[in-house]
């Protein structure tokens, strides 16, 4: 972890809309198809012994339903006989039944100890399997979504130890021969672990390798596990096979020989290691103020500060600057000052240009500060986010008093875990090699955009919610901000029965339900067809975000939720539902 480049996350500003007004209840009826069920989803319920949170998060709250990325509104469910159930949709109003593409060779119910079945796709013609019970399967699917060249076929399967989820896998070519590569996740008793849960989480990164000199055969040829004590938000192997990207609350760390251990136990000491900010700062709609504390024997004769309209630069004894960079906003370089308070602490003035303006961060990309807020400012915040989401299909502008009281929405907005970290790990040295600390950036939901590319994940920023593409060969450009879901941040925040969360590919909308019935869908602004005036300011409207929400005619909780560009599907245990969100081009 010490050799690991501590990174942060460049948010696009070209894509962050400071104008979103919020999001209009709509009331356009949204087309809603459902299918019944031959046999009922293969749903595993958790036992007496898996009591923890992460075992809630990685199989009670387990998403039965699998997307294929590679064939557009593909997608698949286990049912209770052990079928690979495939649905397979080209046009609503003609819906087939979903149909058997595979069927597992164990009879599931045999084994006591058994998880989910679980699946991902590597490739558009590979496929990798679990039955729950410990034992992996490799199937060349042919090209999948059409019945006529699609035939299943088993070309490994073998027992790897005790149950496990496939969490990701991908399919590359290495020195000639086909690999694939695939992370199985596990929650197991820790008998150490005398005054925490009783458990921890291992991920397992399993490379399995065609021997070209043995009649074609996939043999195992790595096996490598990671362990931690919190279920990562995500997880996922690079394309190339060469590393591995895990979000997580707690660190993951590499078990590794007896040798290596010693320096391994180095490194954890350096991550567990909180330091303190380098700088405080805090912000008014006209200033900020930053404050650092100052080493002993440090005059006004050994500091340098440069300040610039978008930069500053702060050197102590013609050392390396101790901060330096561009500016979130502009400044009135020419009005900004600085003073020595106490003999212990360098005080520095900034006045915005642009007043009003709310900055996330003082130096863009620096995370070495932390932002000190008081209470005023962040009931202020809170009542100034109220008008988000509308229950009303006409809000009234004129209205004085908020819908809602501001505490209670701070109290919804709040959440556990703070401090999670983005790390990538190197697959030939195992360790660390870039880390980001998310802070208060919380973790909302991961969405294949490219199958081709790794999985995008979806994070809080402020009220936002914004999408971040990995990319394992770019490593000046390693996350890419490549969309903007305007306040859905916030919005989530008080769905307090969510379940899950997806995006449409094409970022069209973003989409959450809850555990039982309703799904509620946000698009993205679009173009309004008439005239729309805001009373209140005195202007026109050039767009507005619509708030669908759509209720099922289920009593079943969710156990499925997909999101293709078109249509949202929704499974529960005996019904599959489609919603159609857009029509096709």
């Amino acid at each position: 972890m010490a050799g690991a480049a501590h990174c942060s996350l460049q948010a696009k500003r070209l894509l962050l809309d400071p104008k979103f007004e919020g999001y209009k209840l709509s009331l356009e009826p949204l087309a809603c198809y459902q299918l019944g069920l031959d046999a009922a989803v293969a749903e595993v319920q958790l036992r007496d012994d898996q009591y923890t949170l992460d075992h809630m998060r990685a199989f009670g709250m387990y998403n039965y339903l699998h997307l294929d990325s590679w064939y557009q509104d593909n997608v698949y469910y286990v049912d209770q006989f052990g079928r690979v159930m495939n649905l397979s949709v080209t046009l609503d109003t003609a819906l087939q039944k979903p149909r058997e593409v595979f069927r597992l060779p164990t009879d599931l119910t045999a084994c006591d100890n058994r998880l989910c079945a679980s699946m991902h796709f590597p490739s558009s013609t590979w496929v990798t399997l679990s039955d729950g019970t410990g034992r992996l399967y490799l199937i060349k699917s042919g090209k999948r979504g059409s019945s006529a060249s699609e035939k299943w076929e088993i070309v490994f399967n073998e027992e790897l130890g005790s149950p496990f989820i496939v969490a990701h896998s991908v399919s590359f070519i290495k020195s000639d021969a086909h690999s694939l590569s695939v992370l199985l996740l596990r929650v197991e008793k820790d008998e150490l672990d005398t005054k925490g849960s009783g458990f921890h989480v291992t991920l397992e990164w399993v490379t399995i390798a065609e021997r070209k000199e043995s009649d074609h055969r996939y043999e195992i040829i790595k096996r490598r596990v990671l362990q931690g004590k919190s279920v990562p938000h995500y997880a996922a192997i690079e394309p190339s096979g060469d590393g591995l990207m895990i979000v997580s609350h707690k660190p993951f760390t590499f078990m590794q020989s007896e040798s290596d251990k010693l320096e391994e136990n180095d490194d954890a000491k350096v991550s567990n290691e909180k330091k303190d900010p380098l700088y405080y700062w805090q912000q008014t709609e006209d200033d900020v103020t930053v404050t650092v504390h100052l080493p002993q024997d440090i005059t006004k004769d050994d500091i340098k500060i440069r300040f610039s309209p978008d930069n500053i630069c702060v050197i102590l004894k013609d050392q390396t600057p101790l901060m330096e960079g561009n500016l979130y906003s502009s400044v009135d370089h020419e009005s900004c000052t600085w003073i020595i308070r106490e003999g212990k602490s360098l005080e520095i003035s900034l006045i915005k240009k642009n007043e009003g303006c709310r900055w996330p961060e003082l130096i863009i990309g620096d995370t070495r500060g932390e932002l000190v807020m008081d209470p005023s400012q962040c009931s202020e915040i809170a009542e100034s986010l109220m008008h988000l989401t509308s229950e009303v299909m006409n809000p009234n502008p004129e209205k004085e008093n908020p819908p809602c009281n501001a505490q209670e929405l701070e109290e919804c907005d709040a959440f556990l875990e703070d401090g999670a970290s983005l790390c990538r790990f190197d697959g030939d040295t195992l360790k660390v090699t870039h880390i980001i600390n998310l802070g208060s950036n919380q973790y909302l939901f991961s969405v294949v955009v490219n199958p081709k590319e790794m999985p995008c994940f979806c994070l809080r920023h402020d009220v936002d919610a914004l999408l971040w593409q990995p990319h394992s060969d770019q490593p000046e450009n390693m996350w890419e901000h490549i969309a903007t879901f305007n306040a859905l941040g916030y919005v989530q925040a008080s769905k307090q029965d969510k379940k899950f969360m997806a995006c449409a590919p094409d970022y069209s909308y973003a989409a959450l339900c809850e555990c039982l019935r309703r799904v509620f869908i946000y698009r993205q602004p679009t173009p309004l067809a008439t005239v729309l005036y805001n009373r209140k300011e005195g202007r026109q409207v050039g767009q507005v975000a619509k708030q669908l929400v759509a209720t099922l005619e289920a009593n079943d909780p969710i156990l499925g939720f997909q999101a293709t560009s078109e249509r949202l599907f929704v499974l529960t245990t005996k019904t599959l539902f489609l919603i159609k969100v857009n029509s096709g081009n």
